[in-house]
């Protein structure tokens, strides 16, 4: 008897951690003992174009060795304004580090976006997927009204974003994939479904080094080695935040939590609300922290579970895993 696969859906604004992202969820995939399948992939405007995302993301895929995980196309623009142009001081002119990989003979789901394709696995998957978005959560909240059912046909939405404690890395208050559309950021927390959300709280102390870097250059394995390279560019954003060649594992970390494969030393359910005004705090995600000299007691109407502290740094379970991608 074979054993159902856990569905999973991505969603993500492929720059240099989402590449380390999806290349952790494929590694995972890969693991027949995990039990998981990676039912779609949607892009977004973040880092990069929605586009340029889509594209990076597919020829990562192929890669890997993968040539049948559906890439959809989701929002170009943030629910008010427009795309700014991403990040390239943060993650080159292509996204991933202007390293150049093959690109993928792969196409991007013809005629579906990509909250009509998570709508869709939603309903082919009731009570099942599982949602990571790692991005802007404009796919989320377009997917929402779409569908205003969606929260009760997903199982769980892990996301990377905001921050609860500490200060955003975009704004003195908020963090890049909240505050790239703050409006969608506050409907996706005001819906009724479960919510993990990996902040800046955790990914910004878990951070991988130049030995992590060369490691992956080493193992000759051409995912990793792809990496690598992208993270030699990543690694010099980051002397003007740490001070020295590192960089955060903001996307990875989401993607470890949703599949369990980290340990939650202090992880809250409490209520999450997200400044969309036009003020200084717009894009803030404001969590009720104030149980936290009580042990956390129950809130009421509280869903979204706040990773603060992590029983072990990731580094090491990350790079292990991006050795066998």
């Amino acid at each position: 008897m074979t054993t159902a696969r856990v569905p999973y859906y991505l969603d993500c604004d492929t720059g240099i951690d989402d590449a380390l992202a999806v290349a952790y969820l494929l590694a995972a995939a890969a693991d027949e003992s995990n039990g998981i399948e990676i039912v779609g992939i949607g892009s977004v405007s973040g880092n990069v174009s929605a586009s340029v995302g889509a594209h990076n993301t597919l020829d990562l895929i192929a890669l890997s060795g993968r040539d049948d995980i559906p890439v959809a196309v989701g929002a170009h623009d943030p629910q008010v304004g427009s795309f700014r142009g991403g990040a390239p001081h943060v993650h080159g002119a292509n996204g991933i580090g202007d390293v150049a990989i093959a690109k993928s003979v792969s196409s991007v789901v013809d005629g579906e976006s990509a909250e009509q394709m998570l709508v869709r696995l939603a309903h082919e998957h009731e009570g099942e997927l599982r949602v990571i978005a790692i991005g802007p959560l404009t796919n989320i909240a377009a997917a929402l009204r779409l569908d205003p059912a969606l929260p009760g046909l997903v199982k769980e939405l892990t996301l990377m974003g905001g921050a609860a404690n500490v200060p955003g890395n975009i704004t003195p208050v908020a963090e890049a994939n909240i505050a790239n559309d703050a409006d969608a950021a506050a409907e996706v927390f005001a819906a009724d479904w479960f919510i993990t959300m990996v902040p800046l709280d955790v990914t910004m102390p878990n951070v991988f080094l130049e030995h992590h870097r060369e490691a992956l250059i080493e193992s000759g394995r051409p995912v990793a080695v792809a990496l690598g390279h992208m993270l030699d560019y990543y690694f010099e954003f980051y002397v003007g935040v740490y001070g020295h060649r590192a960089s955060a594992l903001h996307d990875p970390l989401a993607v470890a939590v949703a599949l369990g494969e980290v340990g939650l030393k202090t992880a809250p359910v409490v209520r999450v609300l997200v400044d969309h005004t036009d003020g200084p705090g717009r894009g803030q995600t404001i969590c009720d922290l104030r149980g936290m000299y009580n042990g956390f007691p129950e809130q009421s109407g509280a869903h979204a579970r706040v990773v603060l502290e992590l029983d072990d740094d990731f580094a090491p379970t990350l790079l292990a895993k991006l050795l066998t991608a």
